[in-house]
């Protein structure tokens, strides 16, 4: 279906899946999570997009982290990674923890200028991680990222699941749709993992998104 590659950013080997051509989407996945996670979503989009699915450090099959890193570190990690596959102004299609990322990276890296970004955050895996892990858990599920998302002027969707229990949409759903200038909730139904549990509804959603700001 697509194709895997290797990008090695600050040392650290990247797994990353690649396929189509058109403007860059770039999809982020969620906490204990991989690239695979976007498996029903990936075939949707790359006839119009170039995607470029990457394993976050110490998820999936890239590298562990060296320490445990913040929403910020991992944000940062992105802008290199970012310029180390030649993507510029991509679009941002992102779930939970990857979520995160995206608005951290929007509000300070506002010249890739990201386009989407899909869910907020919460889990509860602490217990099972390795301590290294555990540290950057504490440091992202802690940051409150309001004064941050109040920073992300671009278009912003975000989807929610009507049965997520995780991050409610009635909760933090709301907050990050208030603290974004320029942001518009949906509600599907599915749970956390809406994206894959209800992908047609879903990738109809975030394509009719795409495809309005591809025409403005």
């Amino acid at each position: 279906m697509y194709g895997g590659i290797a990008i090695f950013t600050d040392g650290l080997h990247i797994a990353v899946k690649r396929c189509g051509r058109g403007k860059d989407l770039v999809m982020l996945h969620g906490y204990m999570s991989c690239k695979e996670s976007f498996y029903n979503n990936i075939p949707a989009f790359s006839g119009n997009f170039c995607v470029t699915a990457p394993d976050f450090p110490g998820f999936g099959a890239s590298s562990p982290i060296p320490r445990g890193w913040s929403v910020g570190d991992y944000a940062a990690w992105l802008e290199k990674f970012m310029a180390a596959s030649g993507i510029e102004g991509a679009y941002l299609l992102a779930h939970s923890f990857g979520a995160r990322v995206a608005i951290k990276f929007a509000a300070n890296y506002p010249n890739f200028a990201p386009r989407y970004a899909e869910r907020a955050f919460g889990s509860e895996e602490y217990r099972s991680l390795a301590p290294v892990m555990r540290e950057s858990y504490k440091k992202i599920v802690n940051e409150d990222l309001r004064a941050d998302a109040a920073r992300v002027h671009c278009p912003v969707l975000l989807v929610y699941g009507s049965g997520d229990t995780v991050t409610p949409a009635a909760e933090e759903g709301l907050a990050f749709a208030a603290a974004m200038p320029r942001a518009c909730l949906k509600i599907i139904g599915g749970g956390h993992f809406c994206f894959m549990q209800n992908s047609e509804i879903f990738n109809a959603e975030a394509a009719a998104f795409l495809g309005g700001l591809r025409e403005t």
